[in-house]
């Protein structure tokens, strides 16, 4: 951590177990992926502070951290969670259907045809 109370953010992604890895901090940092106050980070280097924004954007899930405090090394989950306010949107329920969704319908026989079907098709035309 520097004097002035900034943190490079693939330290504080490492640091707060967001990424596995700090490596895989600093490839989501340069990729963008992560905005700091509502800008893109274009680089690993780029530093956090106490009172700043994240919005970090993983493979199925958007996270949103306030951060409020730098850290010093990557310890226990109790330890990380106290790096950051996490004000992420609740995720949506998969299982709720859309209120305008229509179920399909399909006619009786419209389908595929069922296996008595087949064999009535089959004797009509000659085979076993």
């Amino acid at each position: 951590m520097s004097a002035d109370g900034r943190q490079r953010i693939d330290k504080w992604l490492f640091f707060s177990r967001a990424v596995k890895s700090r490596s895989l901090g600093a490839k989501l940092a340069q990729a963008g992926r992560v905005r700091i106050n509502g800008d893109k980070s274009s680089q690993a280097a780029d530093s956090v502070k106490p009172g700043d924004v994240l919005t970090i954007t993983l493979e199925r899930r958007i996270l949103v951290y306030k951060v409020l405090s730098c850290g010093s090394r990557r310890g226990p989950a109790e330890e990380a969670r106290l790096l950051y306010e996490d004000i992420s949107p609740a995720p949506a329920p998969k299982d709720a259907l859309l209120p305008d969704a229509l179920v399909p319908v399909r006619d009786a026989g419209s389908g595929r045809p069922t296996k008595r079907q087949r064999r009535e098709t089959d004797r009509l035309r000659g085979g076993d």
